[in-house]
């Protein structure tokens, strides 16, 4: 793949990318590349598309008094018995001690009290199961609880559950991805199949969040000594410091370490926008030589919040105030763009930036900007130029230039002949906007 000079380093982002050096797959972004490489196969008759589960067998069980009580009886006459559904919920009894027995059995069974019963099909004495049930249990359909949490007839009533499910947009702990997904999903269509809930998927959209780590790269824990304590962070640099530096810190998906040479950058940073005032002119408009990127911020940041992108939306306003800061100028009506956009990441310092610029009102009243397609749309864009898949240099061409056009800037640029003269140009791969290959030989 390529992204930058493969001569120096490797391109290690398999999410994003050009294919190179892939024969049919040239050129490709890498998610179109999968897709074709997977129709080939198959039209070759050498491999098939396949979905591969990880689902597997977990004990149901646990030997310990907190969890949802198994609502069986074991009879000498008749077997395992199901308790009559009149009787759930079956409820824990109330104990004075939850320690293990000496046995391994679970706390329960030195209940005897509630261990003894009566088998509910031959009336015979029986005894309950004292295991419970783990805790994924009830974590694998509890969202469907919450569409009806007081119903004392059914898990939840069918138009609360036509009304709420499935759920829009589940985010958890990676660590959650593989069990608690498989298991709650696992759950769902079991319940789907027997006719409770209405829908096959329990989820629209799933993602996950990743872990902050310590400054040593190790998870976070008093036994290592690297816990931050976030109270400290807020007394030295602030709460927005704090807040900024969380959603800047890396991707939403993946754990990184924490890093206090990054929260004094988002502090500095935070200094900055405190002094646009310093240099706001009192204009309500947007210059027109900050438009485009006006236009251009708005949709970025707009679109990363969307996706969870937070720390490219804070890059792109940092760029933002890097410009502001190069024309040594701010109308008022940029700097409010600016607050209104900057305020998810940091409420405190956006609210009062805003009420000592306009005293007669409040940024949380106001409404989200938009942004013009036609106001960002880039007149020239900046290609890398291949010669045998690998990053000989770059080109500057129109944005709509034709593949003959950025073929022949690149066999008129000086610095490339060296690559192709004398030599025969065998085939031309070109992604508009993107990257330019010649195959030559």
């Amino acid at each position: 793949m390529a992204g930058g000079d493969i001569e120096k380093e490797a391109y290690e982002d398999i999410e994003e990318g050009v294919m190179v050096n892939s024969g049919f797959l040239n050129g490709l972004p890498v998610k179109e590349a999968q897709q074709k490489i997977t129709e080939w196969l198959e039209e070759k008759g050498i491999g098939r598309a396949k979905v591969n589960y990880k689902l597997r067998d977990w004990v149901f069980s646990r030997q310990r008094y907190w969890g949802e009580p198994i609502p069986l009886v074991d009879c000498e006459k008749c077997g395992w018995v199901p308790i009559p559904e009149s009787e759930l919920p079956l409820m824990l009894p109330e104990v004075e001690s939850y320690e293990p027995t000496d046995t391994g059995e679970s706390p329960l069974a030195n209940i005897e009290e509630w261990v003894n019963t009566t088998c509910p099909k031959c009336g015979c004495p029986a005894k309950r199961e004292t295991d419970t049930m783990p805790q994924w249990a009830g974590s694998s359909w509890y969202f469907l609880r919450y569409t009806d949490p007081h119903n004392n007839d059914a898990l939840a009533s069918k138009e609360n559950l036509d009304y709420w499910m499935p759920v829009d947009w589940y985010n958890g702990g990676m660590e959650h991805t593989t069990l608690h997904l498989l298991y709650s999903r696992f759950w769902h269509k079991f319940l789907y199949d027997i006719g409770v809930v209405n829908t096959p998927e329990p989820y629209k959209k799933r993602t996950s969040h990743g872990m902050i780590l310590g400054e040593n790269n190790e998870k976070m824990s008093k036994s290592r000594g690297n816990v931050i304590n976030p109270d400290d962070i807020v007394r030295e640099f602030g709460a927005d410091t704090l807040r900024m530096y969380e959603m800047f810190i890396g991707d939403f998906e993946r754990s990184v370490p924490w890093s206090m040479n990054g929260v004094r950058g988002c502090r500095r940073f935070l200094d900055r926008v405190w002094r646009l005032q310093d240099i706001m002119v009192d204009d309500e408009n947007i210059s027109p030589e900050m438009e485009t990127n006006i236009h251009k911020t708005i949709k970025k940041v707009s679109e990363d919040y969307e996706n969870l992108k937070y720390n490219t939306a804070i890059a792109a306003m940092m760029s933002l105030v890097n410009e502001f800061y190069a024309a040594n100028r701010v109308t008022k009506g940029e700097l409010k763009t600016l607050l209104i956009l900057l305020n998810p990441v940091a409420p405190h310092i956006t609210e009062e930036l805003w009420t000592i610029i306009d005293k007669d009102s409040r940024l949380i009243h106001q409404t989200w900007p938009e942004w013009d397609e036609n106001k960002i749309v880039e007149e020239t864009v900046e290609i890398a130029v291949q010669f045998n898949g690998r990053v000989r240099g770059k080109l500057v061409l129109p944005a709509d230039a034709s593949e003959e056009e950025a073929r022949e800037a690149a066999l008129n640029d000086e610095k490339l002949k060296g690559y192709w003269e004398g030599k025969k140009i065998v085939k031309v791969i070109y992604v508009p906007g993107r990257i330019l290959n010649i195959v030559v030989k």
